[in-house]
């Protein structure tokens, strides 16, 4: 099975966690719900920042960093 790609927005949770696990520290430390959640397979990062009030931009980037990926060029 193919990894997805990161930067997919759509792409949820439990998908995230599946293939970078280490990415659940991020929402551990913010005491989120997130991984383990019922509703993980139905929400992505944007809908987990939008619950928390966090910002997005600086949240993904912290992901990406645990996921042990490069910063994305894409967004700034």
């Amino acid at each position: 099975m193919a990894r997805p790609d990161f930067d997919d927005p759509d792409m949820m949770l439990s998908e995230m966690f599946a293939h970078w696990p280490e990415t659940a520290a991020a929402f551990l430390n913010r005491r989120m719900l997130c991984p383990g959640c019922p509703i993980a397979p139905f929400h992505a990062v944007v809908d987990a920042c939008g619950e928390y009030d966090l910002d997005e931009g600086v949240f993904r980037a912290e992901l990406r960093a645990l996921a042990g990926l490069p910063a994305n060029p894409r967004r700034r």
